[in-house]
């Protein structure tokens, strides 16, 4: 069955030229159009997409609130949210990210990008790209603990190898990429990754990530 995705930007002219990306993708189907937040949450609860593809800025209702309504308790679908920002790394991207976001994508990414973006979030992983992530996340670094702050007791529920591989989640690390790294098999970093997220009652890997900058269990900056 195809990807159903909903578009969801207050420009024309943007949501013309995804959708023609989109549509040209057998796998992928456009099943409507939301030209701000409020609106998206009308058209997720008629339309049930698996994606939403989700601008930051908007009015009457941004992206990140939306985004924290669709994803949030109570929510009337299994729709991920896929985050668009600008080239800058747009300042709502970390707030959109807590929020329930399973990702963001820069609105100048190459076709390509985006819908292997689209397929990775609606298969329920996280699209966190390192390069981005890491300068997101040091742009932002005045917001996050400085690391000496007490380490969060759900912290102490981690064995000393699930503390590993959740630094090099955050650090943006893919489960071959840790498996390497770490001398273990890939099927093994993936039962480590699932532990850490059950622990720690995390959705996916860009919230685990999140969860160990603000937690100061790795800092920006850091190797």
């Amino acid at each position: 069955m195809a990807i159903r995705v909903l578009l969801v930007d207050d420009q024309p002219l943007l949501r013309t030229g995804f959708r023609m990306i989109l549509e040209a993708e057998q796998d992928l189907a456009v099943v409507g159009e939301a030209g701000d937040g409020l609106q998206a949450l009308d058209q997720v609860r008629a339309l049930q997409p698996d994606v939403v593809l989700m601008d930051i800025r908007m009015p009457r209702m941004d992206g990140v609130e939306a985004t924290r309504q669709i994803t949030g308790p109570g929510r009337d679908g299994p729709a991920k949210v896929l985050v668009l920002t600008t080239f800058d790394l747009d300042e709502y991207v970390v707030e959109a990210l807590r929020a329930g976001a399973s990702g963001f994508l820069l609105k100048d990414a190459p076709a390509n990008e985006l819908v292997q973006a689209i397929r990775v979030v609606a298969a329920g992983e996280a699209m966190l790209a390192p390069s981005i992530t890491r300068r997101l996340l040091d742009k932002y670094a005045t917001h996050l603990p400085s690391g000496e702050e007490p380490v969060p007791d759900a912290l102490h529920t981690l064995t000393d190898r699930e503390v590993e591989v959740l630094k090099l989640v955050a650090r943006g690390l893919s489960n071959a990429e840790i498996a390497a790294d770490l001398f273990v098999s890939e099927t093994t970093v993936k039962t480590h990754v699932g532990h850490v997220l059950t622990k720690l009652g995390l959705r996916d890997r860009v919230q685990a990530a999140v969860y160990a900058y603000e937690s100061g269990l790795v800092r920006p900056g850091a190797q």
